[in-house]
């Protein structure tokens, strides 16, 4: 795996702010992508056997996810491998997802055996401890005005039926949010 300062320049490197390539990168080879992804889930199977499942997102900066279920993995947890459209980076974890720890299932061996795939196939690891990081790039993440209308009208809604609930703070924008991420 490449240093985490090393990662960090990679992922600002490849933040296009232009909005057009939000989801993709410029000069976006598809077909070349959509090959890389179905060698990727074709080793996860390889690795885990038929039960590993694999789709692509759409409207989405990440182009597809692998998900390999607990009885597979023989951690007693659900798998899950993302490649991002841009870099292309591919992330794991483990558990539930956005669950504190999603990383600490992730053995050497199979560190080892992602970041060798990875290589093999062009791709760079990044955890998921880099990836939550707040998001300091260029790119406007879901920042445009009818968003903003449409959320407030929503939490002014809410707020109506919810008093008495907690609130719960806004979370800043993450690296995850925008390299594997619905856009």
């Amino acid at each position: 795996m490449l240093p985490l300062d090393r990662l960090r320049e990679l992922l600002r490197e490849l933040d296009d702010p232009d909005p057009e390539h939000r989801e993709i990168p410029r000069d976006y080879d598809v077909p070349a992508a959509r090959q890389r992804f179905r060698q990727f889930a074709d080793a996860a199977e390889r690795r885990f056997g038929p039960s590993v499942s694999a789709g692509m997102g759409q409207d989405a900066s990440f182009l597809g996810v692998v998900s390999v279920p607990a009885e597979a993995t023989r951690t007693g947890q659900p798998l899950q491998m993302a490649m991002s459209n841009f870099g292309p980076f591919v992330t794991a974890k483990v558990g539930l997802p956005g669950m504190p720890g999603c990383e600490d299932g992730l053995g050497d061996e199979f560190l080892t055996w992602l970041d060798e795939l990875c290589t093999e196939l062009g791709c760079i690891y990044v955890p998921n401890e880099l990836l939550m990081e707040p998001y300091d790039g260029p790119t406007p993440l879901g920042d445009d005005e009818a968003g903003e209308a449409i959320l407030a009208a929503l939490a002014a809604a809410s707020a109506d039926e919810d008093r008495d609930d907690e609130e719960e703070d806004d979370l800043p924008p993450t690296w995850l949010d925008r390299y594997f991420q619905y856009m």
